[in-house]
Formats: C-alpha cells, sequence, structure tokens
C-alpha cells in the first residue's frame, strides 16, 4: 500500500509542477510587463512581480525534482493566493460560463499544493520520504 501512495505524491507533484510551469516559462520568454503592472496598479513595489519567477519556476522545478517539496508547495499556495487577491478577487464568488468556479484551475492549483504541502515528496524524489522539507 505505501507503493500506491508514494505513487500517488508522485503524480501530484509532477501534475501540478508541471501545469505551473507552463505559466512561468510562459512568464520568462514574454517578460514580467503585465505582472509588473498588476503590482504597481495595486500600490506595490514593482520589484515583488518578479516573485512570481520563484512560485511559477523555481517552486514547480523543486515540485518535480522530490527536494524541498513542502517549501516549494507552500511557495505556490502563497503564490495562487498573492494571484487571487490582485487579480482574480471579482470572480472569486462568480461561476463561469460553462457553470463551474470561474476560478477552478486557481483553486485547483491551490488545493493540489496544499495537499502536497501537507502530504510531502513521498519516496519517488531527491530527498526521499523521510526528508523534513520534503
Amino acid at each position: 500500500m505505501q507503493g500506491s501512495t508514494d505513487l500517488g505524491k508522485l503524480v501530484l507533484r509532477v501534475v501540478l509542477g508541471v501545469l505551473i510551469l507552463f505559466h512561468g516559462v510562459s512568464k520568462l520568454i514574454h517578460g514580467p510587463g503585465y505582472i509588473i503592472g498588476v503590482v504597481t496598479g495595486a500600490g506595490l513595489p514593482s520589484f515583488l512581480a518578479y516573485g512570481v519567477y520563484v512560485g511559477e519556476v523555481v517552486a514547480p522545478v523543486l515540485l518535480l525534482l522530490g527536494y524541498w517539496t513542502r517549501v516549494g508547495a507552500l511557495i505556490i499556495v502563497a503564490n495562487m493566493v498573492v494571484a487571487i487577491v490582485l487579480v482574480h478577487l471579482g470572480q472569486f464568488a462568480t461561476l463561469a460560463d460553462t457553470g463551474g468556479w470561474a476560478l477552478e484551475l486557481q483553486g485547483m492549483f491551490f488545493g493540489t499544493a496544499l495537499a502536497i504541502m501537507l502530504l510531502g515528496a513521498g519516496r519517488y524524489s531527491l530527498g526521499g520520504s523521510n526528508g523534513r522539507w520534503n
């Protein structure tokens, strides 16, 4: 049974890591201009926009490797909270045209990262299953 639990943790880490990393790579390719506009529009210093690279590039790589997995997942949780507050707050209590929650993608990213943070990396990771941060 432990093997299937570790395999489930690997699936969660890989799916979330790959999907968030796509967002980060897009921002690497297109630059942080949009994010800087959102951050400064909220009255925050522009350098905070570069935190998106930590949340959407560094943290997903940590998840994929299974190294400091809980820290990486915590960073993604924080990243999603900031994204929801700065960009999607007006959609929080709305439904999409398809009938689902307008923030279902952000909610799934948040919930999956929270689960990984609580579960840890599992055996199939660079950190192994006994590491404090894994």
